[in-house]
């Protein structure tokens, strides 16, 4: 059965062109930046993608961990960062070994929606135990029920517009109608939450969160938290 792991771990066309990864990927890392509490802060990108900007991030912060569950991802962020000592490339299953209570913040940036509920609850779990206390989550590009492919390729069109790449924006919206992730969140779904249920999840794993009034990324129809471990 196909997985959205090998999906991500295969050539793909989510980016309509290179100008078009290269914003993205620059203005998540400006987003996650601002978020990092301080020069010492320990921060978790957790499912970072190919983060071609998280230089950005690691001059705010003592350490940050990339990771990603595809391996052609995760060696290729070992080469583009191998002379920065503050990155380390890590793989889910290492960053389950990371020591409780060793990180100051957890980004995961679309991330829940290629999870099932389950792996969710699962995820927050382990969030919950790798932040310290007064440590920050910050969950985004969540999709509530309402939102769909109309919405998103609007975004989509309006961002390109904003950042010089309109006419590959349009080719890619035809390309991506007619392509493999198209079939893929047709065979396995996306996640979607609302507000209350997401924050309901966050509560139960043991957070107290809230919705900010804006998503970092750039459809605004999609939600952003903020979230604290609660003290046991």
């Amino acid at each position: 059965m196909p997985s959205w792991r090998e999906f991500w771990d295969s050539a793909h066309s989510i980016y309509v062109n290179e100008r078009h990864k290269d914003v993205h990927y620059r203005d998540v890392a400006g987003e996650l930046a601002a978020f990092v509490p301080g020069p010492d802060a320990r921060v978790l990108d957790h499912g970072s993608g190919e983060a071609m900007h998280a230089d950005l991030v690691a001059a705010r912060a003592r350490e940050l961990y990339l990771c990603d569950a595809a391996a052609s991802v995760r060696a290729a962020n070992a080469a583009r960062f191998a002379a920065n000592r503050k990155i380390t490339i890590l793989a889910p299953e290492e960053v389950e070994g990371l020591p409780d209570a060793s990180l100051d913040l957890i980004f995961a940036n679309s991330l829940v929606q290629y999870l099932t509920q389950a792996e969710l609850e699962r995820t927050l779990a382990l969030w919950r135990r790798l932040l310290a206390p007064g440590g920050i989550l910050i969950v985004a590009d969540v999709i509530p029920p309402h939102v769909g492919a109309v919405s998103d390729g609007l975004a989509l069109l309006r961002y390109a517009a904003a950042n010089g790449f309109l006419t590959a924006a349009l080719f890619g919206l035809a390309r991506t109608a007619l392509s493999r992730y198209r079939r893929l969140r047709n065979e396995l779904g996306i996640a979607r939450y609302d507000a209350a249920d997401f924050q309901k999840l966050l509560r139960a794993a043991g957070f107290a969160g809230e919705r900010l009034a804006r998503n970092v990324e750039h459809n605004p129809a999609r939600m952003t938290f903020r979230a604290r471990p609660v003290p046991h």
